[in-house]
């Protein structure tokens, strides 16, 4: 199912195509020719104006809407900030927090959805952690065995960054809610390449920067706060865009503004916000359930052939925990060797290791990539071997 079988098409949407075979999109994304537009439209636009110029207002505006339609959210629970950590921070430091209270994450996930929590501590949370069986490995009944009557909040990343496998968002989202606990979730590794409905999920709060699978710029993402926390997650970063200042001048007391903006301090990343909103509006065009269906047969695709070559697999290969990662190392070869191989190939990968040292290597190729790719790829690995 290519979604793009115009080749020309192809390389025109997405130019790092021309001579490059990039794999990394769970690492930091190339720009599609059309995010890459959309920013120099408004850059070129800000050098002929100023910065604010009419428009700037209604794109934010539409942004939010674009946001909220692809989470299944409102616009008025959208914020306009990234990296993803920034998200998580304000969630962390924002909760009305009482000495005993408990937070149960995970400690191999990536670090800005660990540090975080375990930051609390020094206001006297205890931070649990979750223990699976395999890496990234959570699953609702591990959630649900952990839970004790002291947990206020889990954290968890809707898949994770070295395995890719993903949660049961729903299942988990469903048990948490039915106990009163808060579910915030780091979805920097699905958002533009898995659906998502924080409403059916039961969400409390999410971040996830653009840089990944939404292919938008860094340092810009999706900030979400359910409508009903609003006065229980206090805002941390104050300014003048999210305290009422009429005119601009500063009041004697703090009133936060009554939507999502209250998270949102001061001057946002308008150029990340423009790029952002290109991103998403083609994956609404396409739709999230094509990109996941893709996805998972790209991936389908890789394992066949990382198995003949004799690769071990981590995490799973298919079915509904599985994403478009894919991390493998071989018993007899150096993964590093491999890496600097593929580089010379112009394949683009990803080079990680575990907690014991090991290192790996991962591809994570998004629904632009053809099957075609996938086997130069792996042509230059065996090569390599």
């Amino acid at each position: 199912m290519n979604l793009f079988p115009d080749e020309a098409r192809r390389r025109a949407l997405f130019p790092i195509c021309r001579d490059k075979i990039f794999l990394a999109h769970a690492a930091v994304t190339a720009l599609p020719g059309y995010v890459a537009d959309a920013v120099c439209a408004y850059t070129r636009q800000s050098a002929e104006n100023h910065q604010e110029f009419g428009d700037v207002l209604r794109d934010v505006k539409r942004a939010r809407q674009a946001c909220a339609q692809f989470i299944g959210a409102h616009a008025d629970e959208i914020a306009l900030l990234g990296p993803t950590s920034l998200g998580l921070s304000l969630f962390a430091n924002g909760l009305d927090w009482q000495p005993g209270d408990e937070v149960l994450c995970y400690h191999g996930d990536y670090p800005a959805n660990v540090y975080p929590w375990i930051e609390l501590r020094r206001r006297g949370v205890t931070v649990r952690y979750l223990e699976p069986a395999a890496p990234g490995e959570i699953t609702p009944a591990l959630v649900e065995q952990s839970l004790t009557p002291k947990t206020k909040l889990v954290a968890l990343a809707r898949a994770h960054f070295f395995t890719g496998y993903r949660i049961d968002v729903e299942a988990i989202g469903a048990l948490l809610h039915a106990r009163g606990v808060l579910f915030s979730l780091d979805a920097i590794q699905t958002l533009g390449a898995f659906p998502l409905d924080v409403e059916k999920a039961h969400v409390d709060f999410l971040s996830a920067d653009a840089h990944k699978w939404m292919l938008g710029p860094l340092a810009i993402g999706i900030v979400y706060v359910r409508r009903a926390h609003f006065e229980r997650l206090r805002p941390t970063l104050l300014g003048a865009w999210n305290v009422q200042s009429p005119n601009f001048i500063a009041q004697d007391h703090i009133e936060f503004v009554p939507t999502a903006q209250r998270y949102e301090p001061g001057v946002l990343n308008i150029l990340g916000i423009v790029g952002m909103k290109a991103a998403l509006d083609a994956f609404l065009a396409h739709g999230m359930d094509t990109v996941a269906a893709r996805l998972l047969e790209l991936k389908a695709h890789l394992v066949r052939q990382l198995d003949a070559l004799g690769f071990q697999i981590l995490g799973p290969r298919d079915g509904a925990t599985a994403t478009s990662i894919t991390t493998f190392r071989h018993p007899t070869a150096n993964s590093a060797a491999l890496f600097a191989a593929l580089e010379k190939a112009h394949v683009i990968a990803s080079l990680r290791h575990d907690r014991t040292g090991r290192d790996y290597l991962r591809f994570s190729p998004h629904f632009y990539n053809t099957e075609a790719e996938l086997d130069r790829a792996l042509v230059a690995l065996k090569a390599a071997l």
